[in-house]
């Protein structure tokens, strides 16, 4: 199962390749993708992004995950989060949103088991 291709990025709007949904953050993973609810997880721009965040990621088995920290880069990631990843053997790439989504993306069409996390504002 390949992950998805990330169709369109702009501010507040990211579209994933087969889903008609218009998300305003998302996560992806092979073969799928969903809303990313900060609310779930009482997330913020600051700490930022948590373990609990990545977990659902985490478990479809990706070797890769790319966290798109916004257009302005205002969200967070703290070193926890990292070392979250790395405890669970995965890489992990934190960009500006739109270097994000342009990584994934090359790396999905290499067929790397990729995930992503994505904030398309602030």
């Amino acid at each position: 199962m390949s992950s998805p291709e990330i169709a369109s990025l702009s501010w507040g709007q990211m579209k994933v390749k087969g889903c008609s949904t218009i998300y305003k953050d998302c996560k992806v993973w092979p073969g799928g993708s969903r809303t990313w609810d900060w609310r779930e997880t009482g997330t913020n721009h600051s700490p930022g992004v948590q373990p609990a965040d990545l977990e659902e990621v985490v478990k479809k088995g990706v070797k890769t995950l790319v966290i798109g920290r916004g257009m302005s880069e205002a969200l967070q990631v703290p070193a926890s989060t990292v070392d979250y990843l790395k405890k669970n053997g995965i890489d992990v790439l934190i960009l500006q949103t739109e270097k994000a989504v342009a990584e994934y993306n090359v790396l999905a069409a290499q067929g790397v088991k990729v995930g992503g996390v994505f904030h398309s504002t602030c």
